[in-house]
């Protein structure tokens, strides 16, 4: 088995992983801003992460896994003054349909899941300590703000140098910064907003800035120095950047090893956004799509490629997963351990420690589903299912996804009629249509089974 490769974003390669204790892994992941429900981009992260942690713990690791919720910032403070209620009201119903979302697609809780609200105390901390190291002044409005060009290796993850960043900064009106690059670290309190999110300081009444929260909950619960941060790709800049001046600029000490970002969610191929109108939560894809479809659509694509949505990927991974499934139903409950020696086995272990390239991971698991279909082989169906587990699929009993994911209901004339247009494609060379004729009957719960002498029979999933 190969030893595993991330690409590191800090490094701009996919090098070789090791450890700043040797067996153990320390990882912390971005999490959601709870003020509305989980959309599709987050569906995306919560899928990623969780398949790297659940590849470093079988892989043998002892991982400690963080993934932050930010329960304070400026659009949760606004959308719970529209609706006139509690923040922390807002904030729990959003975290509660958060954990509902997550564990519909299969997501494994992280060992620590850190409040920012929490950790106040923390950040008022690592706050205090850059001050002291020269790197964070009060203003003339009352903000504390982090002074950007007083750190030296600010833009290393990035690849942003300063000049270019202040040359593309727009000059701000009446502005209490010292340099427009400068960003906030302790908001000074205004009149306007709920008493919830006012808490004393050394510099006045306030809330803390965005960035500095994941700095304090990451260096306190893994410490100042820890292997993995993960997140999605628009966090790289200027988020990741900032964390990585505050930690370094309060420590001293290198912050964090390796730096993974996933890429961006498209809907047929144009960003996702709310102004085009093709911005969907991940409820509203689960009220057309099985979880499970999901889950295995976001993985089907490299975690650093970007996602393309659409209901016709959304469809063909349906099928492609009955088709997993289906060469399972032949051998339901079969929970024996695998077999890392077997061939399949460390074709998809190669895989999955190349920068955990689970295409190609999944690409074994056909491989492994032909020869079950073929030989009808309980070893070979074993490391399907146990290969498939790494991944956080294929845990399901195969009929009962088979009976929930594909309506069936085809009389056995609509299937003789659909088996005689698939013979009159492949004998016109048109093998386009005869796959799709095969994809449509499997969605629709019929397996098609070719026999020697260009009979084809059939049977219902």
């Amino acid at each position: 088995m190969s030893s595993l490769k991330i690409y590191n974003t800090l490094a701009r390669d996919k090098v070789p992983f090791t450890p700043i204790d040797p067996g153990k892994v320390r990882m912390y992941v971005c999490g959601m801003t709870v003020y509305d429900y989980c959309h599709l981009g987050h569906a995306r992260v919560m899928v990623v992460f969780d398949m790297v942690q659940r590849w470093l713990r079988g892989s043998g690791f002892d991982v400690t896994y963080v993934r932050n919720i930010t329960d304070i910032d400026d659009k949760i403070i606004k959308r719970a003054v529209e609706n006139g209620e509690p923040i922390s009201a807002l904030t729990n119903r959003f975290i509660a349909a958060m954990n509902e979302d997550a564990a519909a697609l299969g997501v494994q809780p992280p060992d620590h899941e850190p409040r920012a609200t929490a950790f106040v105390p923390q950040m008022l901390q690592l706050i205090g300590r850059l001050e002291s190291n020269g790197l964070a002044y009060k203003a003339s409005d009352g903000d504390v703000n982090f002074s950007v060009r007083d750190f030296a290796g600010y833009g290393k993850l990035s690849g942003k140098s300063l000049d270019d960043l202040r040359a593309g900064e727009r000059v701000e009106v009446a502005s209490a910064k010292r340099d427009p690059l400068d960003f906030v670290l302790w908001k000074s309190t205004r009149e306007s907003e709920p008493d919830e999110v006012k808490w004393p300081s050394p510099w006045g009444s306030g809330r803390p800035g965005w960035h500095i929260e994941c700095s304090a909950m990451s260096c306190q619960l893994l410490g100042e120095h820890f292997d993995i941060h993960g997140g999605g790709q628009d966090l790289q800049f200027p988020h990741h950047e900032n964390e990585i001046a505050q930690s370094e600029g309060a420590s001293g000490k290198p912050f964090v090893n390796y730096w993974m970002h996933n890429g961006f969610v498209r809907v047929d191929d144009e960003k996702m956004s709310k102004s085009l109108g093709n911005f969907f939560t991940i409820r509203e894809v689960l009220k057309q799509y099985d979880a499970e479809v999901v889950r295995f659509f976001i993985l089907r694509a490299h975690y650093r490629s970007p996602l393309n949505y659409s209901d016709a990927h959304l469809d063909d991974a349906r099928v492609a997963l009955m088709r997993l499934y289906t060469a399972l139903k032949d051998h339901p409950g079969d929970q024996q351990a695998l077999d890392w020696n077997e061939p399949h086995a460390q074709r998809f272990a190669d895989a999955m420690n190349d920068d955990f390239n689970t295409p190609i991971a999944i690409a074994v698991l056909f491989d492994l589903a032909s020869e079950v279909n073929r030989s009808g082989s309980s070893v070979a169906a074993r490391q399907l299912k146990g290969l498939a587990g790494m991944l956080g699929l294929l845990g399901r009993e195969p009929q009962l996804f088979l009976q929930g994911g594909a309506p069936l209901g085809m009389t056995d004339d609509e299937v003789a009629a659909h088996i005689a247009a698939r013979l009159a494609a492949k004998q016109n060379k048109n093998f386009a249509e005869s796959d799709r004729i095969r994809a449509e009957l499997l969605e629709k719960g019929i397996v098609l089974e070719d026999k020697p002498g260009g009979l084809t029979e059939w049977r219902r999933a």
